[in-house]
């Protein structure tokens, strides 16, 4: 092991490891791929899935990635031995700002509905926090560059500055001497704690590609910031905008693979009986069971009054076989906005969400867990969430709520407007999902849905079809590793053993 590597270990923490020795020896004139991990749900998409595992069965790997605790590095090393952690690093004050300008710039370009909500509630939390004169500034800033071209100068500026004024030379350092043939982010946009080891990889010419994370994410989550040579997305809707957005990317550095957090509803070791999941999680499996997930606390206040308004619902429902209700709250909500309905309603189920809130990331049983509750539910109820999409998978009739529950100000936040949203806009139109604007549609929806459960089959099934075509059987993960495989082929065509980049160090 060179000085240089023993040097980063010990900045990083990492501990001293003869098996990656090894293992970069026995390949080092072969495809290498360093696969970034920077947020917790992409240790389940790559590494749960098994995509990595089928990467390091071709190719050498290396993996920079949040740790969440011991036994999530135990999972890593089964797909490589060479694991490094990738702390989140400060950046300059300069650079930060930039980018602010940048993804505020790009938002008022866009100005997608999304876009513009996200920039009402930056406005809203600016006066909450007394910060509104500057956010004031930073806005009169960006309107300048609210154009293509005035992104482009803008994007070049902050990528001139994140060079300049960086804050490590690690990552130039690692790559240097792992030499790899391809970078890959397996979270392209919430990816702050990957961006200086992506651009290191950039500065010394080293192919970078990203995975889009979401299906809502290029509307709705900024800017992408480092320009990738290649992007791996769900669909082809995905990739159709992701080129109308950024024009500077060619149609053949976007690949659709699907994505692999939905392969885990299509495996038949992850499906349970009825009676093993209701054991599992407290239900009755002679009663329907209604399925209600949760979303974010800040955009979607009011909930724990919905919850509760379902329940009563459903207790004037024993025509029906007394159907139960069951929620999934929203992993990352950290709130406990709900304990007050667990405890008031004991005929709620609220199973456990195994997830580390080290880096939010969900814990291996979660798949199984969150397949079986989809699969074992009648139907499913939710305010404009991905798990509609995950619903008619399992060709589930879907509710969504459409209107603000009692307490909610319209004026600080309107449910109906996440339905106009540009994502989720064609899934309403489909047909696929009803939209109550009301507590008594609600009701009659509710109803409908179990007496029912074959009304809008067929738009369901449109809708999966057009959004995923034949991405959805279990074998995203595959592809993924497929394509990773190939491009890491091509970046060892064409670089040079150990090169060397020259680039100011000022």
């Amino acid at each position: 092991m060179t000085t240089e590597i023993r040097e980063l270990e010990l900045f990083l923490g990492l501990p001293r490891t003869t098996s990656a020795r090894t293992k970069r020896a026995t390949k080092e004139s072969g495809p290498h791929l360093v696969t970034i991990l920077p947020r917790g749900e992409a240790i389940r998409n790559f590494v749960y899935s098994g995509t990595l595992e089928e990467v390091s069965r071709d190719v050498e790997l290396s993996v920079l990635s949040v740790l969440p605790g011991e036994e999530f590095e135990d999972l890593l090393r089964e797909c490589s031995d060479n694991i490094f952690p990738l702390p989140e690093i400060e950046e300059r004050r300069i650079v930060n700002t930039l980018r602010e300008l940048l993804d505020l710039a790009h938002g008022r370009w866009l100005w997608s509905e999304a876009a513009q909500e996200r920039w009402r509630l930056r406005d809203a939390e600016a006066i909450v926090e007394r910060r509104r004169a500057r956010r004031l500034i930073k806005k009169l800033a960006c309107y300048p560059f609210v154009s293509r071209s005035g992104l482009r100068l803008l994007s070049k500026c902050e990528r001139v500055a994140s060079q300049r004024f960086r804050t490590t030379e690690s990552y130039v350092k690692l790559f240097r001497e792992l030499n790899p043939s391809l970078v890959f982010n397996g979270s392209h946009i919430h990816s702050r704690v990957a961006m200086q080891a992506v651009q290191a990889a950039q500065w010394l010419k080293i192919p970078t590609a990203a995975f889009v994370f979401s299906w809502d994410n290029l509307t709705s989550q900024g800017r992408i910031m480092a320009p990738y040579d290649y992007y791996l997305v769900w669909n082809e809707a995905l990739r159709d905008q992701l080129l109308e957005i950024y024009d500077t990317i060619r149609p053949d550095q976007v690949f659709v693979t699907g994505t692999p957090q939905f392969d885990f509803h299509f495996r038949p070791e992850l499906q349970w009986s009825r009676e093993e999941f209701c054991a599992r999680v407290g239900a009755d499996a002679t009663r329907p069971i209604v399925l209600y997930s949760t979303g974010m606390a800040n955009h979607m206040p009011g909930e724990p009054q919905i919850v509760e308004t379902i329940a009563a619902m459903l207790r004037g429902m024993t025509d029906l076989g007394s159907p139960q209700l069951m929620v999934r709250v929203y992993p990352k909500d950290q709130t406990g906005r709900f304990e007050q309905v667990r405890r008031s309603n004991p005929d709620v189920l609220f199973p456990r969400i195994p997830w580390e809130p080290n880096w939010q990331t969900p814990r291996p049983e979660d798949s199984p867990l969150l397949t079986n509750m989809l699969r074992h539910a009648a139907a499913g109820i939710n305010v404009a969430s991905t798990v509609s999409l995950e619903l008619c998978m399992f060709d589930k009739p879907v509710i969504n709520v459409g209107y603000n529950p009692a307490g909610v100000d319209i004026k600080e936040l309107d449910y109906s407007r996440y339905y106009k949203f540009d994502h989720y806009r064609k899934v309403v139109a489909s047909g696929a999902v009803s939209v109550a604007r009301s507590e008594s549609e609600l009701q009659m929806m509710l109803r409908r849905a179990l007496v029912e459960p074959d009304a809008g089959r067929l738009e369901r099934q449109s809708l999966i079809r057009s959004m995923f075509g034949d991405t959805l059987d279990g074998y995203s993960g595959l592809r993924v590793a497929d394509r990773l495989i190939r491009l890491a082929a091509i970046g060892n065509s064409l670089r040079q053993p150990n090169q060397k980049v020259e680039f100011s160090t000022a």
